[in-house]
């Protein structure tokens, strides 16, 4: 079944007792027993809904994987992972990676006792000094969020498999349409439904993929013990989102070029940051490993003034100002101040989040409306 295919069929099939041919709303909370353990398969919705049970198999399916679990947010996703640990373990972490994981990691579970490297992957041998006996976990975000680095997932694998590490890799910003973690070595595939997965900015999940049947095992486990399950109404939307998401993402791409091109060019702009340019420094990796560049562009300004940057993204119309990303209409960010405040400055800086860094997600709009857009906020600057 071929990719396409897969968003439309996978994991899904006509309701047995109507014949509708969309996955129903289960809209219970519990199921009727004939004997006590005697049940069709459901008895309580935080441990199997039909609407999310569907979901599950369908990205999973997507991702080449054998088990998908879903939960109430991406940052959901991220607890019950990091839940894997135990008090000690190490975990190497992207350096550059979206502000809501790096609180989780040093406010919450830093307080557990699992400590954090931040380190930047885009070149593999930075790794090695920061693995020992302790390390249990690589946690990488490719493209990363916001700079669009690229990280090698195959050379990860490697790494991990070598060191008997867990490889977990958030695939929100390419999806499984541009590319697919689990057929390049990583163990568990993390998303944030949120964004391109849903596509239409009115739900919030998160899901974890894997193969593996002892790590899904784990997984179930804690989604059952801890309890942070989306309902069905939302899993029924992200279910209808994904039907279109191989178009989606053609257009997103599509216009990303057109855009990262447009800024590329302009004289106002100091650096763009996307994949597919081929001054990006893991342009070739980004090549081998995705089948396209997504639309995810981040920029900054010359001269690096902070007021610019906020003049810029208060003067869009199109490019609507708001956290989030991935829907089919085109966002602005400010990240120093919006997605990644949670990240102390002198970090931030370091990665290269300074204050006039502007971060698009590039919608499905006409590309000359977008264009003309952008244009005008930067001539107020």
């Amino acid at each position: 079944m071929k990719f396409g295919t897969k968003t439309i069929h996978a994991g899904q099939t006509a309701d047995p007792t109507t014949g509708a041919i969309m996955t129903p709303i289960y809209q219970t909370s519990t199921y009727i027993q004939k004997s006590p353990g005697d049940h069709k398969g459901f008895e309580y919705s935080r441990t199997g809904n039909p609407t999310r049970n569907t979901l599950e198999k369908n990205i999973a399916a997507l991702e080449n994987g054998k088990h998908g679990l879903c939960f109430g947010s991406g940052l959901a996703a991220v607890d019950a992972i990091i839940k894997l640990l135990s008090p000690g373990d190490e975990v190497i972490s992207t350096n550059d990676l979206y502000g809501g994981t790096y609180r989780i990691f040093t406010k919450v579970f830093e307080n557990f006792g699992i400590k954090f490297h931040f380190v930047g992957m885009e070149n593999i041998s930075n790794l090695d000094s920061y693995i020992n006996s302790k390390t249990k976990m690589i946690w990488a975000e490719t493209p990363t969020n916001p700079m669009l680095n690229i990280i090698d997932i195959k050379a990860l694998s490697i790494i991990s498999k070598k060191n008997k590490l867990t490889l977990v890799v958030d695939n929100t910003f390419a999806t499984p349409f541009l590319q697919r973690p689990l057929d390049l070595g990583a163990d568990i595939v993390m998303h944030s439904l949120t964004k391109y997965m849903g596509g239409h900015s009115d739900v919030v999940m998160g899901a974890a993929i894997c193969k593996d049947d002892a790590i899904a095992e784990k997984l179930f486990f804690i989604q059952n013990s801890c309890g942070a399950v989306p309902g069905p109404m939302d899993s029924f939307l992200v279910l209808r989102g994904i039907k279109t998401l191989h178009i989606r993402m053609q257009r997103h791409c599509e216009n990303g070029k057109e855009i990262a091109t447009f800024l590329n060019n302009h004289p106002k702009v100091d650096k763009v940051y996307w994949p597919g340019l081929k001054t990006h420094p893991n342009y070739s990796v980004a090549k081998n490993q995705m089948d396209n560049f997504g639309g995810m562009i981040s920029f900054n300004l010359i001269g690096n003034n902070l007021n610019d940057a906020i003049t810029v993204v208060s003067n869009t119309h199109y490019f609507t100002l708001a956290e989030s990303l991935g829907g089919v209409e085109s966002l602005c960010g400010h990240p120093a101040s919006m997605t990644h405040a949670a990240i102390p400055k002198i970090e931030r800086e370091k990665t290269g989040v300074v204050d006039s860094l502007i971060r698009l997600s590039v919608g499905i709009e006409d590309i000359n409306d977008l264009v003309n857009d952008l244009e005008q906020a930067l001539s107020k600057i």
